[in-house]
């Protein structure tokens, strides 16, 4: 009886890729999976790929630049980018394409970087555009920008670890001992597994100076020299202290980008001249186009990108009556053109990536710089003490060259030229070995006392480096040396403009334009607020007033003026004018603290007719410091009524000055002591709450009680009091230059 054929076994593809049978697969548990194959990924991704290390660089970045160095790129001149690519290989084993896009992103063409590391050649695309390609790599050039050279200097005295590349046939650095913190000031962005980074870029002098300052003094505070950060692409950065502080210190927040425009009367078009750093052209001419189409911008008639060879540039053509203004407004609301960039600090210190604040940052930088810096001395220090060894060995010679010449002429074998040396003059194998090499014609006494006139100078320069080694505070000074020259020779203007704007731009309603006429404005000093015309004024009589109460300000000025009034609350209200109705002289006006909504307890100090908000305010503290802050810090686009941290809360004010050129002021103390100087002493500030500079030496339990400019101190002898140098001490003040009494709010 014949056999039952058996049915044939399907085949199946396993989740390997492996061709297989039915039951010929095995289980395993998801979580060993995970364990054994996926967790060796994202952590080889976190580590090598995407998070970028205190040098701030990624691998990819340190690999391509570390090739180019090797070509000789950083003198030589520029070669075919393919060619770069092809040798990047030998260290890099991704394909071409990735490799180049990582050469694309640190070229100066596409404008990536504040300080590109490539100086290339061709066409390389642009970052501020998603659709202007790059071109292939057998196109264009490349080599490597001068600043590179602070990446690599003294890269081959042994200042950071050598490693194996991927197949252990060639050596390349583990990081490149930059002498900047480069890591803020690169721009990076990395996406890893569970995790990811996005650093901003931040002024390359201003970082420096930010770490000199933060080495001199760990409690420095970093606004004073870091305002912000700077892009590439330009544009306005929206300044809001309190979010810059909380990103400067835990590492995490959000910028906000506006771009920059200008309006063209002629040809009645606006031209956007600087976009966000985090957007594109295309995606802002797409979101204009969807607005249009949805009859939600009513105002443009066409739009265009005019990007050439001079710089970005789209141009919004506009329909007639339209207030440009108001239309930006408009668009920075609903498009790309106001934008956010979002921060997330995220780096590799030691292998473990850590989110950490700008101080931190620079911290650890210096750390790892002190160790370059040490590693790079200690490398000096072996050279010459090597050379040293050798000449000490030449210096035996000089006591009897006949006796060298002899020896290693009556030596039969070559092997034991080297042992009689040795047995003959008392010198180690190394220096005979040195000794025996020199040719015949310098073993004269001329060559011999040149070599050995080096061994003084060698011992001072070992001595010297090896107390540098040994002192935390000369190896400070040799970072901050270097920091100073890079900052003076690569050192760049700020490219991001700071606008002292934090509030959104709520939308507004269509206003009625507000009329304009002269008014003269009186405030008492309990704060009441009466706004009076001309003609008013003219058939007034006698101002009224609160019982107790007194005029403390006056001023003439329009109807749209803007008003700035300062608090005890360290806050400045803003209104216009307008917002005011006008009054009588019998009238005891509008209460200001009501009218602006103080806050419980809070009180009125000084008020500020702004102007077009050109010139400085000077603040002057009880604690004897005075602060310079320029009146455009005040200065909002939009209508927002309180400015938070108006001015230092580290003292009580005492005085406030406006100040349109640099005059002479007059300060006093309670003590009776004056001081004259001229405001040219005070640099402006670039923070609103600047806790200013020492402008009067106080002797113990004295303050600063109030200042006036000179010309309103009733001051006579104005010699006595004058001080060219802040702070000053000041002279006791006679009677006959006591001021008149100044006029000021009680608290």
């Amino acid at each position: 009886m014949a056999k039952k054929k058996e049915p044939e076994k399907k085949k199946k593809i396993n989740t390997d890729g492996v061709m297989g049978l039915v039951g010929s697969t095995t289980e395993q548990a998801i979580t060993e999976t995970l364990e054994s194959n996926y967790m060796p990924y994202a952590m080889s991704v976190i580590v090598s790929r995407a998070i970028p290390e205190i040098d701030g660089f990624k691998p990819s970045h340190r690999k391509l630049l570390y090739t180019m160095y090797k070509m000789g790129l950083l003198t030589g001149g520029r070669t075919k980018s393919a060619n770069i690519v092809g040798q990047t290989m030998r260290l890099n084993p991704h394909g071409d394409a990735a490799i180049y896009e990582t050469m694309v992103r640190l070229a100066k063409g596409n404008e990536t970087l504040l300080h590109p590391f490539v100086d290339s050649k061709g066409n390389f695309g642009k970052v501020y555009s998603r659709d202007m390609a790059y071109a292939a790599s057998r196109y264009t050039e490349a080599k490597l920008d001068p600043i590179c050279a602070e990446l690599f200097r003294d890269i081959d005295s042994d200042t950071v670890d050598m490693v194996d590349n991927y197949d252990a046939t060639m050596k390349e650095p583990s990081l490149l001992p930059t002498s900047f913190p480069n890591v803020l000031v690169s721009a990076n962005q990395g996406i890893a597994v569970g995790m990811a980074s996005n650093i901003c870029s931040f002024n390359l002098k201003e970082v420096c100076d930010t770490a000199i300052a933060l080495m001199n003094n760990p409690d420095h505070d970093i606004l004073e020299t870091l305002p912000g950060p700077d892009f590439s692409t330009g544009a306005e950065l929206l300044f809001d202290e309190a979010t810059t502080r909380e990103i400067y210190t835990t590492g995490r927040g959000s910028f906000k980008l506006r771009a920059k425009w200008r309006y063209v009367k002629e040809g009645n078009l606006i031209e956007i001249t600087e976009i966000p750093y985090s957007t594109a052209t295309e995606v802002i001419m797409d979101k204009v186009a969807e607005l249009i189409k949805a009859g939600k911008i009513k105002e443009i008639s066409d739009m265009r990108d005019e990007t050439d060879l001079g710089g970005l540039k789209l141009t919004i053509d506009l329909k007639r009556g339209v207030e440009p203004e108001k239309l930006m407004q408009k668009l920075f609301r609903l498009t790309p053109l106001q934008d956010s960039f979002p921060c997330n600090f995220n780096i590799l210190i030691a292998g473990m990536p850590r989110v950490m604040g700008v101080g931190e940052i620079l911290e650890e930088w210096t750390a790892w710089r002190t160790d370059c810096i040490k590693r790079r001395i200690y490398f000096q220090v072996q050279k010459k003490e090597e050379r040293l060894h050798l000449l000490k060995g030449l210096e035996r010679i000089l006591l009897d060259i006949d006796k060298a010449i002899r020896i290693i002429r009556e030596t039969e074998l070559e092997s034991e030229v080297v042992p009689n040396l040795m047995i003959g003059f008392g010198i180690d194998e190394i220096q005979a070995n040195f000794v025996a090499e020199i040719k015949l014609r310098n073993i004269n006494k001329e060559y011999i006392l040149k070599q050995t006139r080096a061994i003084t100078e060698l011992e001072k320069e070992i001595a010297d480096l090896r107390a540098t080694l040994n002192s935390s505070r000369k190896l400070k000074n040799v970072i901050i040396s270097e920091l100073k020259k890079v900052s003076e020779k690569y050192g760049k203007p700020r490219k991001t403009e700071i606008v002292y704007e934090t509030a959104q731009i709520e939308p507004e309603e269509e206003e009625e334009p507000i009329p304009d006429y002269p008014v003269t404005v009186f405030v008492s000093k309990e704060g009441y607020l009466k706004k009076i015309t001309a003609q008013s004024l003219r058939m007034s009589g006698e101002q009224k007033f609160k019982e107790g109460d007194s005029l403390a300000f006056s001023r003439e000025t329009t109807n749209r003026a803007e008003l700035l009034v300062f608090t005890d609350k360290f806050q400045c209200y803003k209104s216009r004018l307008s917002d005011f109705d006008d009054g009588k002289a019998s009238q005891l006006g509008d209460y200001l603290p009501q009218k602006l909504g103080f806050e419980q307890g809070e009180n009125l100090l000084y008020v500020v007719l702004p102007g077009e908000y050109k010139g400085f305010l000077l603040f002057f503290f009880e604690n004897g410091k005075a602060a310079r802050v320029p009146l455009s810090a005040y200065e909002t686009k939009t209508n927002r009524r309180k400015l938070t941290g108006a001015f230092s809360d580290k003292s009580p004010l005492r005085s406030l000055i406006t100040l349109e050129t640099d005059e002479q002021v007059a300060v006093y103390s309670t003590d009776g002591r004056t001081a004259v100087f001229s405001t040219a002493l005070l640099a402006p500030k670039t923070t609103r709450n600047t806790q200013g500079v020492a402008v009067l030496s106080l002797k113990k339990k004295a303050a600063l009680s109030h200042a006036v400019l000179l010309k309103d101190s009733g001051i006579v002898n104005e010699s006595r009091y004058r001080c060219k140098t802040i702070p000053a001490a000041g002279a006791l003040l006679k009677a006959e230059d006591s001021p008149e009494k100044q006029i000021t709010f009680e608290v």
